[in-house]
């Protein structure tokens, strides 16, 4: 017999008592720090929406709590003295929009550097009102400067990947309320990757679906090296973390990095040192390596030579500063460390 939460707002949708659910059943989460005018832009993209709009503040020293105020959100302010996390923001910020007399139908989570594209809100209703079975919806990320640095780019391209069916998801979604509670909402544990981890866990209960269409037009506004290094070092600390938890999610990720940072490296200052010409065997997989994620660029992704040629230098990179992420989560678990949080901006 069926009797969560989740399943008994299913049946409700099934009995079309969902079906053209009003805004009015939306409640829209938007957590930020330090996000000053991006926040701004973020919150006018909702400006006309019959929503609910919560606001969740980690620790801001700019005039975000003003900004959010102004355009009439609820704010959470979250206790500084416990480590903040976007998943600990996320949950935050459902239980307000819950905490009322009536429980919301469905939950939209953004990222305060991310403007809700037009049409979005009632798209990502519309197909689950359609469809019961799907417990989340996400779209299209897109960078808003991808011309200012190649790390903004290399963001765009990254963040547009096929539509249909999904296992995981990215931070901007729909969701259905009811799933949320189910699965207990964010794991307020991780610091980074608790938007796959959410999205698995929410996998259990139903399909997770990407529509062909823009969601959320985000301002990533790196411009230096030390940010994507930053960024890519925290991409690293997720791989082990979701793969401590979720077997086999990111293996291949982990591999690689143990691979391309450790194995070859090592074997290429052995060469060196017992045998020179080897070390051309080592170099000679970096460049086939590089060559097969330029390749990959232009035939996936569409990217011209020039530019494939760009990104596969820092996607070859990126097996450094995620082996350093990975090394960070195991260390600190083999302490019983706290995991904090890994910020580029």
């Amino acid at each position: 017999m069926e009797s969560s939460l989740y399943h008994a707002a299913k049946h409700r949708a099934q009995d079309n008592q969902f079906v053209g659910t009003p805004l009015s059943q939306v409640a829209i989460i938007a957590i930020g720090r330090n996000e000053g005018e991006r926040l701004r832009r973020s919150l006018e993209s909702l400006r006309g929406l019959d929503c609910t709009l919560v606001y969740v503040d980690s620790g801001s020293t700019d005039n975000s709590i003003e900004i959010a105020r102004e355009a009439g959100a609820d704010i959470v302010e979250l206790d500084m003295s416990i480590p903040f996390s976007a998943a600990r923001a996320r949950n935050a910020g459902a239980d307000k929009a819950m905490a009322g007399p009536t429980t919301p139908a469905y939950l939209q989570f953004i990222d305060g550097d991310c403007a809700v594209a037009a049409g979005w809100i009632d798209a990502g209703v519309a197909y689950l009102d359609a469809h019961p079975e799907t417990v989340l919806v996400t779209g299209w990320r897109k960078e808003i400067h991808p011309d200012v640095s190649v790390y903004n780019a290399m963001c765009d391209v990254e963040w547009h990947r096929p539509a249909g069916k999904i296992a995981t998801a990215g931070g901007d979604v729909m969701v259905r309320a009811a799933a949320h509670l189910e699965i207990g909402g964010y794991n307020p544990h991780l610091i980074a990757g608790e938007d796959p981890d959410y999205s698995l866990r929410l996998g259990t209960l139903g399909s997770c679906v990407r529509l062909p269409m823009d969601m959320t037009l985000h301002d990533a506004s790196m411009t230096r090296f030390g940010q994507w290094w930053r960024r890519a070092v925290r991409a690293g600390h997720a791989y082990a973390h979701l793969e401590a938890m979720h077997k086999g999610q990111s293996k291949r990720e982990i591999i690689r990095a143990i691979v391309y940072a450790v194995l070859l490296p090592v074997a290429g200052i052995g060469f060196l040192i017992l045998w020179p010409l080897g070390l051309g065997m080592v170099l000679a997989i970096y460049a086939i390596s590089y060559a097969r994620t330029a390749l990959g660029l232009m035939r996936n992704e569409g990217l011209a030579l020039r530019t494939a040629a760009h990104h596969s230098v820092f996607l070859t990179l990126s097996k450094f500063p995620n082996l350093v992420g990975m090394a960070t989560f195991a260390l600190r678990r083999i302490r019983g460390r706290d995991m904090k949080i890994i910020e580029y901006k």
